[in-house]
């Protein structure tokens, strides 16, 4: 690890650039660009720069189709169906935040399903930014298969993540963000490029034996979160985003990070719910209960360190490596 740090302007420009020279338009360059960065300063590395050099190949070869241009329609006064276009899910997913507020307010619920899509990135990032609106935001995902039913072998579910977010009055939002395997895929990907070992108990290899190998673990099983019940909720996550939006169930889906297969099309469901669609008092109540926890010694609301990498690392820049800058110089050759 090199102490080299790139200010936010710096790794924007990076990202686009890099972009466009494999086959991406400027509009979904900058989109992809703004939700990455996002990721960083979320804390999530591993959703951040070290995606580029993936996104970039597969936008390359067409598996993702970089000139994509997400359509909309509203097929009920608060429901809006999207079609990514087998392009970045981040255009698809800006189109849904410009739409949800406004519908929510109208209707005090509404909600978005995109289809046709890509990795989603950090899910939390989408519904903080409903929160910071004064709306309470749900979404969730799904992923290429990873993790096998409860009591199976073969992989029928991804990681399959779930976001809250809901405004705090006179405070930043809570914000909530799981995978439903017990770590995020992501982290097990950041280890293998770093060569690192992982703990025990997040991951089965090929063979149903519990790994530390990061690149045994991506062969093999993500264990899931809450053993059955974290299976569960797969199953919930899997009807609400992509049966019921037409997009691939996770072992329909192709992986998200290397050139195997045609387009993922996988699917993502935002739900936007008026914090003042029962009064004005949610704001204050939210507040109560965060206050509760953040009284109590030793608690945390979720959302709060990730508030405060955020602050951090807008003032300090991004840390990188070399051997990710190298990935991406050559990607970009």
């Amino acid at each position: 690890m090199t102490d080299l740090r790139l200010s936010l302007a710096d790794a924007r420009a990076l990202i686009i650039e890099t972009l466009l020279r494999c086959r991406t338009s400027q509009p979904n360059a900058e989109a992809v660009a703004e939700a990455l960065l996002a990721a960083e300063l979320a804390g999530q590395f591993g959703h951040g720069l070290r995606r580029v050099p993936a996104y970039a190949d597969q936008a390359l070869i067409g598996k993702v189709d970089g000139f994509a241009t997400p359509t909309a329609q509203q097929t009920r006064p608060g429901a809006l169906y999207i079609d990514a276009a087998h392009g970045f899910a981040y255009p698809a997913l800006d189109l849904a935040l410009d739409w949800l507020p406004g519908a929510a307010r109208a209707n005090g619920i509404a909600i978005a399903g995109i289809h046709r899509s890509h990795h989603c990135g950090v899910a939390g990032v989408p519904v903080e930014k409903l929160a910071n609106q004064g709306i309470i935001g749900i979404l969730m995902a799904n992923a290429p298969a990873s993790m096998a039913p409860w009591g199976g072998e073969r992989p029928l579910f991804g990681t399959d993540p779930i976001a809250f977010s809901a405004p705090i009055e006179g405070a930043e939002p809570v914000v909530i963000d799981i995978s439903l395997s017990k770590v995020a895929r992501g982290k097990i990907m950041t280890a293998a490029q770093k060569d690192e070992p992982i703990p025990e108990g997040w991951a089965l290899d090929a063979d149903g034996n519990p790994t530390t190998n990061p690149h045994e673990a991506l062969k093999g099983n993500m264990l899931p979160m809450g053993d059955s019940k974290g299976i569960a909720l797969a199953i919930m996550v899997e009807m609400l985003c992509a049966g019921l939006t037409n997009a691939n169930y996770a072992y329909e889906t192709t992986p998200f990070l290397t050139s195997e297969g045609g387009p993922p099309a996988s699917g993502q469901t935002l739900i936007a719910i008026d914090a003042g669609v029962f009064g004005p008092h949610a704001g204050a109540r939210f507040a109560a209960l965060a206050g509760e926890i953040e009284g109590m010694e030793g608690a945390r609301l979720p959302g709060r360190r990730r508030q405060e990498i955020r602050r951090q690392i807008t003032a300090e820049g991004i840390p990188v490596d070399d051997a990710l800058l190298q990935a991406i110089d050559k990607i970009a050759r």
